[in-house]
């Protein structure tokens, strides 16, 4: 297996996976011209394809392959998940929410349109992705429902918007490290961890490959969340692609706002290595996963 720095081989299968999402989402997407709603599905196409590190849609692909299943397996799903983060962020960037400007090196939706085609166009990636979950590409029935409830339940109540409530509700809060860990593994855990579970179903894994991607999603959701809280104070606003200090700025609580710097990354650290455990019996089908796990906390932007 390659080092733990080395990520070269893993960079390339990326690029190729962030490509294929990218294509994919652009064709599932709505043509502008045959709209019923031109301006709509403008600001779709535009927050949709407006680039970004496409990390779900990967776990989703790094998922099947764990399970030995063909990428093209698992393009519905990679697409569905990326739509709904999409609209996440489309959302979580209105004056309402983090009223930010800047969104993957590009004005926000809000301000490239308005605020209303920006709430309609987060609704309608919605939509969309449930609607391909249930309707394209080729899967049981079981299958079917299987993933349109992973989806929803990570993204819901129990998952991503309660985790953005929180995390509202947060601004001014003196909360503490439990508190805060909970509302990522909410608020961008259950999404990554899902990215995984979607992957396993289309690849119909078992339940032993199942409850070992549950482990390993779980601990590299919030060590990415602990390392975009990192760049959020160290990183570039030309290489993050989003307004650098951000968090400072909106009074969020964050682990380097807790514990500091070094801690954070010792943190990080400490959750990569127990989810590259979580998948040590699984030899070569583990090792794309055991290298994203390094690049996660390991990277820039």
């Amino acid at each position: 297996m390659p080092s733990a720095t080395d990520f070269s081989a893993l960079n390339e299968l990326l690029s190729q996976l962030q490509q294929r999402s990218a294509s994919l989402i652009q064709q599932k997407l709505p043509p502008v011209a045959s709209s019923a709603a031109p301006r709509l599905t403008e600001a779709m196409h535009y927050a949709a394809l407006a680039g970004g590190k496409r990390i779900r849609p990967v776990l989703v692909y790094a998922g099947a392959m764990f399970c030995n299943a063909e990428i093209t397996e698992a393009d519905i799903p990679a697409v569905a998940i990326e739509l709904v983060h999409t609209y996440s962020l489309i959302h979580d960037d209105l004056p309402a929410m983090d009223n930010d400007n800047l969104r993957r090196g590009k004005p926000t939706c809000h301000i490239a349109f308005d605020e209303a085609t920006a709430i309609l166009a987060g609704d309608t990636l919605h939509t969309l992705a449930f609607d391909l979950l249930a309707s394209a590409g080729n899967y049981s029935a079981e299958q079917r429902v299987a993933m349109i409830q992973t989806l929803s339940q990570a993204a819901g109540v129990s998952g991503m918007a309660a985790g953005q409530m929180l995390d509202i509700q947060g601004e001014d809060l003196n909360a503490n490290i439990a508190w805060l860990e909970n509302m990522h593994y909410l608020k961008t855990g259950r999404l990554i961890t899902a990215a995984l579970e979607l992957g396993a179903i289309a690849a119909n894994a078992n339940q032993e490959q199942r409850r070992a991607l549950k482990v390993y999603g779980d601990n590299i959701g919030l060590a990415f969340q602990i390392r975009d809280d990192m760049l959020d104070i160290i990183g570039a606003t030309e290489e993050l692609g989003k307004t650098q200090g951000s968090d400072e700025r909106h009074n969020k609580t964050t682990f380097p706002g807790l514990i500091g710097l070094g801690a954070s990354e010792s943190r990080a650290k400490q959750l990569c290595l127990e989810a590259q455990e979580a998948l040590s019996d699984f030899g070569d089908n583990a090792n794309t996963l055991q290298q994203l796990a390094s690049y996660i906390i390991a990277r820039t932007h």
